[in-house]
């Protein structure tokens, strides 16, 4: 399936599963990601962004976000979105 590159993960927080995500392009709630790494690759449906501990359903180029993901993600893995 189609996918386009929309960020690169900039930080992890294990503790509460979340992705750091730098923006290169848009992301809204309901889309499907794809994150790929050296050791990393799951897809799954963002149902959780926000911007500095607010919730958000819309983020555009730029923006640095964080996403609750279902696996680990890593510094400098590519965030894809599904189309």
């Amino acid at each position: 399936m189609p996918e386009e590159l929309v960020g690169e993960v900039s930080h992890w927080f294990g503790n509460i599963s979340v992705a750091g995500i730098t923006l290169r392009g848009n992301l809204s709630l309901g889309d499907r990601i794809r994150i790929i790494g050296h050791t990393t690759d799951f897809d799954q449906e963002i149902t959780s962004m926000q911007i500095q501990h607010q919730d958000i359903s819309e983020a555009s180029t730029g923006d640095e976000v964080g996403i609750k993901v279902a696996s680990r993600a890593r510094p400098g893995d590519s965030v894809y979105r599904v189309l």
